[in-house]
């Protein structure tokens, strides 16, 4: 028999499975922008601009080829999106052709295949390939215009690469393989990194096929130099290349004398002349191994070629040019990630460097010098002082292993892995003060009266008095065992190949983000009882349960492989290790990221696929033992084919992306509440908004007359300079300050002195200040004023002496009242509501350059344009300290020159509102399909909804404040009609509207309301309280405390709401149900608090004749105010006669107040034998 042919049917079947996926992929795409940086990467592929670093040119260029193909500018998105769809089922067909090619090696066949190899080796690729296409984060990744999906192919290219270069490796001419390695290789770093970590798997694929007998020494040797050719690629070549034409550039053009660009030019040349008398060199010589390995390298210099992108259109100043990389100094910045926080891997300091203060030896260090070309002169010059540039971490806390390094986490690290010891100083163990305030802490610690946020702020406050210990090495191994492994990759395997809870973000609970896996025995031992579940809790559309099944046949194969052949497993399950274990080493992750991270992941749950694929040789091969080949293989389809099958089944409603459209809306809802043709800027704040308008206006071309300006962006001088051009039909942002004076290093920070506080500055006054370049306006000049002379500024690093101070932080904002009315800022009716000024309050500490900026911004438009903000952070800063001038249109805050002071009792509803322009913005939205039951509303699209919803209550209630009933009830019937409360949560911004349609006469949509919200609560409650009676052995009261809590006290609160309308009777089997599921908390509570809490619901018991209730209710109380009476009277004495006192009064206070209600319900018996009991006890007391 002839056999069946390996690589034809190869080819069809992994062309078939890659068709597949991508008709998979393709029906569940997003249809539009999505959320976080999928808008982004959309908007800067269409158009080629440059976005974030490290920048994914590759990437970019080939979306603005799929973008090509969109008939319509709304259709960008989608073709965008394609593109993940067919880098993702590309993937899928490597991961076929990948496993296949391992069967085949582990399975010793050759070209053609017997019966039985041939159903085993594509048995298994089906296998391995299927459950990988419907796993949770691959599938995420693949319906959305994010660099991993093509970042994946990438992996599984190489991977593959690497495979056939081993397969064809007695072939004289194999090497072609490792050359194009090399340049698949050079290519990924124009999308993403993650496709480097496959190397050192090649690099031990090529081992063990050259040298067949296994030693130890040889091994360890090859397993060394595999990751540091990663290493060398990685970190030495690409980094010195654009180093030597940074540094080549600068000394062409300020040494040499020569134009910009020759040092470049140059350093190509340099570049291609070496290349080429290398490869002449080596051949002539036939030196092999030197011409293959100096033309690997040039091939992955034309692959990362794709790089050149980014200078190019940086030169071209795109709209969006993020960090501006114009030259190859800045260009490597731009790679090296500069803009972010230093993150240190082995040794450096940790979060608790915030408290210690500077170095005592070294406070400083130097920062690196930023080269800017100045065109008057020809030259490049250093922008910033950099020697001695920054503040120097102290090394008494810095160590090896700096797991715990991120300060700006540093309340989530002491709440979660533990407080740090402290002593105090040796100089000060003296001070009495010192030692009482320490003291006085510390035994509130013991006494368990402090929380993490109380420890940072004493840390913080008293630090420099105090010997702060810094995490151990013990501390950091646990911390990076217990939350950057466990939590933060095996959480998201888990979510993978066993199952997951729902899709909220996990932050140290038991009730999201965990992984379950379906078997209430496991889960119940981990989770909790897992009976009597919420709705909430079962109908999340991420609640996924797989039974471990992937799980358990991702194990089989790994063992079979194992024993199979050492020399085939080591290099997947090192490509398993880098993609997983080693890769969080690397990012060192904090606790908490913004996000869940498990899309970065997917390396690891590729490699994982491939061990799951191997399960069906390995079952197969068992059931062989018992049965005839046919059946065995049977049996092996009926188990296997589960785990694809339970993947795609649960994996469904939560990765259908299609026809969804909220993302998009939320932009144009933005935009679209701002006042259109008026040069308007908005202030924008993180991704969520920035991106989403980003692509509004880049892609739909949807109001481009506003000026997008986000705020943390605006700390670059790069971001300002881009401000200040024209984009589209937004007109340049004016300024006082020139680019040198807001370059990098300049005014970062600007420190405020007290010296002339009770003087108000004009605002156009105090920003001549801040841009003076007179010496008057630094610390020198302070410093020389307070005595010090030339060898004590010395001591001073140059940074600090040109730091600019301002003198006053109390600023005048004066109204230009005819460019407000020019520019429509307010309705004319409101003319005379106009203050003539408005004053600021700067901070006491100092300044960043963001907020210098937007200072400036707003003293130079002086009113001529309208200035939004979006909201979402309640900082005084983001809205240049006038909170109470703010005026609510639509979704967006407008700065108004008319005083809305801030309501104490609730601060987070800012600003006032004009009803009628609201409406008309209101009326505008678009909504795209939110009300859908058949889409997914994904947690970012829910969280959304709070601004939509809270606004729409807003306007409702100033429509009822003007009687205009309908208009209310049309605006509140419109937020649930558009974000049914079903689908949306967030139940308490849903409660005033209750009372709202109460207010208008609409009772049965009120009481609909409340028994909707009702249900929410309850079923939260009856969980825990069945848990607790039913459960209480693997109930731990401790993990969910707070939600018990959160939502007894919302449901007491509701409850209390209609008991406050006056509906008793409606309220009643609310109360009964209150009581009957919330009794058993009274010991988490206190039976005393417990029970005090509830002498409003008294009254609707009595009313409407629930008299047994109401009485066992009453006793119930009325015991624990006895109880606490004959306490205070038993520990009365002299010493503390008056403190008890006013206890006593106060229980007497609650007492007279529940004789108050029943005397108007009981009998005359009942009401004077409670009255008397108290009299009594108030003789006693006073008598005693």
């Amino acid at each position: 028999m002839k056999g069946i042919d390996f690589y034809k049917y190869n080819k069809i079947f992994g062309l078939s499975v890659g068709i597949f996926s991508f008709i998979i992929y393709s029906l569940t795409v997003e249809p539009t922008a999505s959320y976080w940086d999928c808008a982004e990467y959309i908007s800067t592929s269409a158009k080629l601009q440059i976005g974030h670093p490290p920048g994914a040119p590759l990437f970019q260029m080939l979306g603005a080829i799929f973008s090509i193909f969109a008939l319509e500018s709304n259709q960008i998105a989608y073709a965008v999106n394609m593109m993940s769809v067919f880098s993702s089922s590309l993937t899928i067909m490597f991961l076929f052709w990948s496993i296949s090619l391992i069967g085949k090696e582990i399975l010793s066949t050759k070209k053609m295949l017997n019966k039985n190899d041939s159903v085993k080796i594509f048995g298994a690729s089906f296998l391995g390939s299927l459950t990988f296409t419907f796993t949770d984060s691959f599938w995420y990744n693949a319906v959305e215009a994010e660099v991993y999906a093509m970042a994946t192919l990438i992996l599984s290219v190489l991977f593959w690469l690497g495979l056939k270069w081993a397969d064809d490796f007695e072939n004289e001419r194999s090497t072609k393989w490792l050359i194009l390695i090399s340049f698949v290789v050079g290519l990924s770093f124009g999308v993403h990194f993650m496709g480097l970590l496959a190397i050192p798997s090649i690099g031990l694929v090529f081992y063990f096929k050259k040298y067949k007998n296994f030693k130890l020494k040889s091994f360890l040797i090859a397993n060394i130099l595999s990751v540091g050719i990663l290493l060398f690629i990685f970190k030495l070549l690409l980094p010195s290349t654009l180093s030597l034409f940074g540094n080549l550039e600068v000394f062409f053009v300020n040494d040499l004398g020569l134009p910009f660009n020759s040092g470049t030019i140059f350093s190509a040349v340099l570049i291609i002349c070496s290349i080429y008398y290398g490869l002449s060199y080596t051949a002539k010589k036939r030196y092999y191994l030197a011409n293959t390995s100096i033309l690997s390298l040039t091939f992955i210099f034309i692959g990362f070629s794709s790089w050149l992108m980014i200078p190019i259109r940086s030169n071209a100043d795109t709209v969006i040019n993020e960090n501006s990389p114009k030259d190859a100094r800045s260009l490597l910045a731009y790679y090296n990630l500069e803009q972010y926080p230093d993150t240190y891997l082995f040794f450096g300091p940790m979060f608790s460097d915030i408290y210690a203060g500077q170095d005592p030896d070294n406070p400083y260090k130097d920062d690196k010098p930023k080269y800017e070309r100045d065109y008057d002169i020809n030259k490049y010059i250093i922008v910033n002082d950099w020697e001695r540039g920054k503040i120097n971490s102290n090394k008494s806390h810095e160590g090896f292993f700096p797991r715990m390094w991120s300060s700006d986490n540093a309340v989530n690290y002491l709440n979660y892995y533990g407080f740090l010891d402290f002593e105090i100083k040796s100089e000060y163990k003296d001070e009495n003060q010192i030692i009482e305030l320490v003291d006085s802490f510390k035994s509130r610690i013991e006494d368990d009266d402090i929380d993490a946020e109380d420890y940072h702020e004493f840390l913080s406050n008293f630090g420099s008095y105090l010997d702060i210990e810094k995490p151990s090495l013990l501390s950091n191994i646990s911390y990076f065992i217990n939350f950057q492994l466990s939590k933060m990759y095996f959480r998201y395997f888990m979510w993978n190949f066993s199952g997951r809870q729902n899709d909220k973000q996990w932050k140290y609970d038991l009730e999201n983000g965990n992984w379950i896996s379906g078997i209430n025995l496991i889960d119940e031992y981990r989770l909790g009882p897992q009976k009597n579940l919420p709705s909430d809790v079962i109908n999340n559309k991420a609640r996924n349960q797989y039974y471990l099944i992937p799980f358990i046949l991702g194990i089989i194969g790994l063992i079979f492989i194992f024993k199979k052949n050492l020399k085939i497993f080591w290099p997947i399950f090192l490509l398993f290790i880098f993609t997983g274990i080693a890769l969080k080493f690397y990012l060192n992750e904090r606790v908490f990221e913004p996000r869940e991270r498990d899309y970065a992941l997917v390396g690891s749950f590729y490699t994982y696929c491939i061990f799951i694929g191997f399960s069906f040789i390995a079952i197969s091969e068992y059931f062989l033992k018992y049965l005839k080949n046919n059946f065995s293989f049977l049996f092996a389809i009926a188990i296997t084919v589960t785990s694809p099958i339970l993947l795609s089944f649960n994996n469904w409603d939560d990765h259908d992306r299609s026809n969804r459209y909220t993302a998009q809306t939320l932009a144009k809802a933005y935009l679209d509440s701002i006042d259109e043709d008026k040069q308007a800027m908005i202030f924008t704040i993180g991704d969520n908004d920035t991106f989403a308008l980003w692509y509004a206006q880049e892609i739909e071309n949807h109001r481009t007359d506003v000026r997008t300006i986000n705020t943390s962006l605006l700390a670059t001088d790069w971001y300002m300079d881009q401000m200040k051009r024209k984009a589209y039909k937004s007109d340049p942002i004016l300024s006082n300050l020139t680019h040198k004076q807001y370059a990098y290093g300049n005014r970062d920070y600007i420190k405020y002195e007290e010296l002339i506080d009770s003087v108000r500055w004009d605002l156009k006054d105090f920003m001549n200040w801040i841009s003076s370049d007179n010496k008057r306006t630094t610390y020198k000049f302070l410093l020389e004023q307070y005595g010090y002379d030339k060898d004590d500024l010395e001591e001073i690093p140059m940074f600090t002496q040109n730091m600019i101070y301002y003198p006053t932080n109390k600023i005048r904002f004066y109204v230009n009242k005819e460019n407000v009315i020019k520019s429509g800022i307010i309705n004319n009716s409101e003319i005379d509501k106009i203050v003539d000024y408005i004053d600021i309050d700067l901070p006491k500490s100092g300044l960043y350059k963001n907020q210098i900026l937007m200072l400036d911004i707003l003293s130079k438009n002086d009113w001529k344009r309208p200035i939004y903000f979006t909201g979402g952070s309640y900082k005084d800063s983001e809205y240049i300290w006038m909170k109470d001038f703010l005026q609510l249109d639509g979704l967006v805050y407008k700065l108004v020159p008319i005083k809305t002071p801030l309501n104490q009792e609730n601060p987070y509803q800012m600003g006032r509102i004009e009803p009628n322009r609201m409406y008309e913005i209101i009326k505008k939205w678009e909504w795209g399909n939110s009300e859908s039951s058949s889409i997914y509303h994904d947690p970012e699209t829910r969280k959304n909804s709070i601004s939509f919803r809270g606004n729409l209550h807003r306007l409702a209630n100033k429509f009822i404040g003007n009687g205009e009933y309908e208009k209310a009830e049309e605006i509140m019937d419109l937020s649930f009609k558009k974000m049914p409360i079903d689908f949306f949560e967030y139940y308490s911004l849903s409660e005033p509207y209750i009372s709202s349609y109460h207010k208008i006469g609409k009772i049965n949509k009120a009481q609909n309301l409340y028994k909707k919200i009702e249900e929410k609560y309850l079923d939260q409650i009856k969980y825990y309280s069945i848990s607790m009676k039913e459960y209480g052995e693997i109930f731990d009261i401790g993990e969910f405390a707070e939600n018990i809590f959160t939502y007894t006290e919302r449901y007491r609160g509701l409850i209390e709401d209609q008991i406050n309308l006056g509906n008793y009777t409606f309220v009643i089997p609310s109360i009964e149900y209150f009581i009957n599921y919330t009794e058993i908390f009274k010991d988490i509570y206190g039976e005393y608090d417990y029970y005090m809490f509830l002498i409003s619901f008294l009254e609707p018991l009595y009313v409407s004749n629930e008299n047994n209730s109401a009485r066992k209710l009453y006793e119930n109380i009325s015991n624990q105010i006895v109880t606490r009476i004959e306490t205070i009277i038993s520990a009365k004495d002299e010493s503390n006669f008056s403190y008890l006192s006013d206890l006593f009064d106060e229980e007497i206070e609650s007492a007279k107040r529940l004789i108050d209600i029943i005397s108007v319900y009981e009998e005359k018996e009942y009401i004077d034998f409670q009255s008397t009991k108290y009299k009594d006890f108030i003789n006693e007391f006073l008598i005693k």
